[in-house]
């Protein structure tokens, strides 16, 4: 099959695919939108991707992205990151992410005693506060700033009042900016699981 477009595999919720898809948005790409199922994956992902998490995107040179930071870094086609903002992408993704995850669903996972997973996760907010400036890299958006958002943000909603009394002023400038956005906005619509007989649902951008 010719494949015209790229094709995203996405899940609205997933953190993951968010960052994907704002780099996609950010970077203005018009593409083929698939909503995934987490509980029923379309056979047409699996095949291109066994692993069978999202994001995937399939591109019209016949080439598969399997990793969000993959897609992230086709999309925004950036110059390399600084070493700080490398490292920061590096930890959220491995010490924060997991944290996140046992701070999030208490119980669902293998406990560390006496773990504090919050405090974890506390540690790695202030690296973040103490980088702003206001954004990652100065006064530029990049792509630190839209890898690491999606799970901040996750992170501030599994307890809302007890985050909206910590101090962390930078920080919350910097997640409401992201969270208000028009480019977060349309990032986060609303899509039906895709399945083979829909017609595609394409993502277009005003000029």
């Amino acid at each position: 099959m010719t494949i015209t477009l790229p094709i995203l595999y996405s899940f609205r919720r997933c953190p993951y695919a968010m960052r994907a898809r704002l780099a996609l948005y950010s970077a203005k790409i018009v593409h083929e939108h698939r909503e995934v199922d987490l509980k029923n994956k379309p056979l047409a992902m699996l095949k291109l991707s066994p692993k069978g998490t999202v994001p995937v995107l399939q591109l019209k040179e016949e080439r598969v992205l399997e990793q969000s930071l993959d897609i992230m870094n086709w999309a925004l086609k950036t110059p390399a990151l600084s070493v700080e903002n490398t490292h920061l992408i590096s930890e959220n993704d491995t010490t924060f992410k997991q944290a996140l995850d046992r701070y999030k669903y208490p119980g669902r996972y293998h406990e560390e005693l006496g773990e504090n997973y919050r405090l974890t996760c506390e540690r790695f907010l202030k690296k973040i506060e103490g980088s702003l400036m206001p954004f990652l890299a100065g006064n530029t958006i990049t792509l630190a700033d839209m890898a690491i958002f999606p799970f901040i943000r996750q992170f501030s909603m599994v307890d809302l009042d007890w985050f909206e009394e910590q101090t962390y002023p930078r920080l919350k400038t910097w997640l409401a900016f992201f969270a208000s956005s028009s480019l977060f906005e349309q990032v986060m619509q609303n899509y039906s699981p895709w399945s083979a007989v829909d017609q595609p649902t394409v993502v277009t951008f005003n000029e």
